[in-house]
């Protein structure tokens, strides 16, 4: 976007690239952050091409190695005309100079290597205490995807990866902060095996977790993508769990199904939120309120926020953080509608915003919002 709010070269993905990441740099600075202090991207994209060529092009702009973790999703719909790519940016100011920096390479298919000259891409990264992993699809080390057609079976090789990766960064599933899940399909028939599936790698404490379905994955084949975000510490020569805060307010609904997951944890002096919908309060049916009305599902959405904040002596004002996706047909006008909705709730400033339009959300559900609070 220019000074204006308004998309810089329309429709163009490769001007838009650089113009997104001249934008990161300016806010950046506000916090005294480089670039170089990026840990994590998160792209929302919405072009002709696939997951290897957004990776490639936004790599260029991030010089210093280990690259960043860089997590992509194709788009069918961005929330402004003519946008064709949205990034998410997790920094930590200074971590390059740490005494703990480690990563795991993302084996790169032979015939994509040459788009990075022979750069290392990074599936893992730690950078002191904070650890991010790229989001996966089932996708082997030469871009083929495994069990094409059986979605269980591909969430399980997805969590072997991360299993592995986040072994070699000296963590384990429980350190889990965050987890993010995207699959193929909008009924609770097609959300419970892979809900079951992800649930059996964690146990009680599990992380705060966000799935949502989605219209298309890369590679061809791909029915699911997964990513997780973890903290762990090294104090004494060791690798330590991190002791979390952990508040679930009576009324915040339960998942219809058994799950180990938690609505919202502190560590470190920041509140990690699990994707809130408009369940009905006070219960694990399922059931929607207000439904299929988005600005009523938004209002209420965001008071099951608040709701989580308070026991941590936090408030709306204190969220970092707000990843919003929302029932739309793709209108920049709807856009500006649900952000008016967000507006009204927080009554004041909003927080920085991911915004992803969405045309498949579940059964009535027309929104899913998380968020992270620090402060």
């Amino acid at each position: 976007m220019d000074e204006h709010g308004k998309i810089r070269n329309p429709g163009d993905f490769d001007k838009q690239v650089a113009g997104t990441v001249e934008n990161l740099a300016v806010a950046l600075d506000v916090e005294s952050c480089t670039l170089d202090d990026v840990v994590r991207l998160k792209v929302h994209y919405t072009a002709e091409r696939d997951d290897w060529d957004v990776v490639s092009a936004l790599a260029s702009f991030f010089k210093a190695d280990p690259m960043p973790v860089i997590s992509t999703m194709p788009e069918p719909l961005q929330p402004f005309s003519g946008q064709t790519i949205q990034v998410q940016a997790i920094a930590q100011r200074g971590w390059r100079g740490l005494d703990d920096i480690r990563f795991r390479p993302r084996p790169v298919p032979a015939a994509r290597r040459v788009s990075f000259n022979d750069r290392i891409v990074t599936a893992g990264l730690r950078a002191g205490e904070f650890i991010a992993l790229s989001n996966l699809a089932a996708e082997d080390d030469e871009g083929v995807v495994r069990h094409p057609d059986d979605p269980v079976a591909q969430t399980h090789f997805i969590m072997k990866r991360h299993e592995e990766t986040l072994a070699a960064l000296g963590a384990s599933f429980q350190d889990c902060i965050k987890m993010e899940g995207y699959h193929i399909g909008t009924s609770r028939q097609d959300w419970v095996p892979l809900a079951k599936a992800r649930a059996g790698y964690f146990r009680e404490p599990g992380p705060a977790a966000t799935t949502v379905p989605c219209d298309d994955l890369h590679p061809p084949g791909a029915l699911t993508k997964i990513e997780v975000l973890a903290m762990r510490e090294h104090w004494n020569g060791y690798d330590k769990y991190i002791p979390r805060e952990d508040h679930w307010p009576k009324r915040v609904w339960d998942w219809p199904i058994p799950l180990p997951y938690r609505q919202a944890i502190g560590l470190r002096d920041m509140i990690w939120l699990g994707g809130q919908v408009p369940f009905h309060p006070y219960s694990n049916t399922g059931i929607r309120v207000f439904k299929g009305q988005l600005a009523a599902q938004t209002r209420f959405t965001v008071d099951y926020i608040l709701d989580l904040l308070r026991p941590f002596g936090r408030t709306l004002a204190n969220l970092k953080l707000l990843v919003c996706y929302f029932s739309s047909t793709g209108s920049e006008a709807e856009t500006i509608s649900f952000a008016e909705v967000l507006a009204e709730c927080f009554g004041g400033q909003l927080p920085p915003m991911t915004l992803i339009p969405h045309s498949c959300m579940r059964d009535v559900n027309t929104v899913e919002i998380f968020g992270v609070a620090q402060g």
